[in-house]
């Protein structure tokens, strides 16, 4: 079987490109070269930028795939794009959505398919994901059989899961806690998050290639592993030999502080977030769900202390955190 990624070396992506080259695919990633470092040798490489559409074209003569997926399509223009340069040179094109685009608050667990709908108003990403996925299955072309996976909180081994830490720099919220200062809980950290490790996705997405139950269809696709917050603050706690104490805010007034963050602090984190996984189990014989953060996170913040390079600090988003901390002591 050929697949063709589009970008292919996230923390995502990267597992699943492991494990289709352990299962015998032949898999081409095209993207342009900055972080292909990961990728199994058998990988072949193209270097191209999907926002070229002429240099795509060019590659694509004389070639069929039986499955694309695009990683990084964000918007309408994106799919749109797919659209044109891959019809006709695919079996199936594969839409990375997300689950932060169904309806918050949600109003219903567990969350299925079918019983909850898109509709997320705090975030602009979740938002164009959803008009991704309308105007995809608005195409009805039987020449372009579109299958929608929505992945919720899916981590890897270098994780640090925070409700509230930078995004470019993950060890600043580690090297907080080693300095034992106080670490902020949005609420008061009981609400249950899903989070699903990138290996275990990968056994269940494969299964999807060349599916033809799965043309047409729109699945989430996470583990069965939930956590409270405060479950998570403990673990990464317990790692990094912490006395950081926590204080507890509402989510509203942190967003005001980081309205950068708020997207994902109001759209995606506040609520509990738990998922029926059946419809992807009974077109994925292969899902798997057994890891545990637990077994993960000591391993992960190990490697940052091992790696010193990557022990790097946003200096902006610590100044804005001791803020918030005093402007709540008032």
């Amino acid at each position: 079987m050929k697949i063709l990624f589009i970008g292919g070396t996230g923390l995502i992506s990267t597992a699943v490109s492991q494990l289709a080259i352990q299962k015998g695919l032949e898999l081409t990633i095209l993207n342009r070269g900055q972080r292909n470092d990961e990728l199994p040798k058998k990988v072949e490489r193209v270097r191209c930028d999907i926002y070229d559409e002429k240099a795509v074209q060019k590659f694509l003569v004389n070639r069929h795939f039986d499955a694309v997926v695009d990683w990084i399509a964000f918007t309408t223009d994106h799919v749109q794009r797919d659209y044109r340069l891959f019809k006709g040179y695919t079996n199936q094109y594969v839409f990375i959505s997300s689950a932060s685009a169904y309806q918050k608050p949600i109003p219903k667990l567990p969350i299925t398919e079918k019983e909850v709908p898109l509709n997320n108003p705090f975030w602009t990403y979740s938002q164009n994901k959803q008009k991704c996925e309308e105007y995809l299955l608005g195409l009805n072309d039987p020449s372009f059989p579109v299958t929608i996976i929505r992945p919720s909180h899916t981590y890897n081994d270098h994780s640090i899961v925070s409700q509230l830490n930078s995004w470019p720099h993950p060890y600043t919220l580690i090297h907080r806690m080693k300095q034992n200062k106080p670490v902020i809980m949005p609420e008061q950290g009981k609400s249950r998050w899903t989070l699903t490790y990138n290996q275990d996705f990968a056994f269940a997405f494969l299964d999807i290639f060349g599916n033809p139950k799965t043309y047409g269809e729109f699945y989430h696709l996470t583990s069965d592993k939930s956590y409270s917050w405060l479950e998570l603050y403990q673990m990464l706690k317990e790692a990094v030999g912490s006395k950081s104490e926590l204080i507890f805010m509402p989510t509203e007034k942190i967003a005001e502080v980081f309205p950068d963050y708020s997207g994902s602090l109001l759209g995606d984190m506040k609520d509990s977030a738990i998922f029926d996984n059946s419809k992807i189990k009974a077109v994925a014989p292969n899902y798997v769900s057994k890891t545990e953060y637990r077994d993960v996170v000591k391993n992960a913040v190990l490697w940052y202390e091992n790696n010193p390079e990557f022990q790097t600090i946003d200096e902006d988003f610590y100044k804005r955190y001791d803020l918030l901390i005093e402007a709540n002591k008032k």
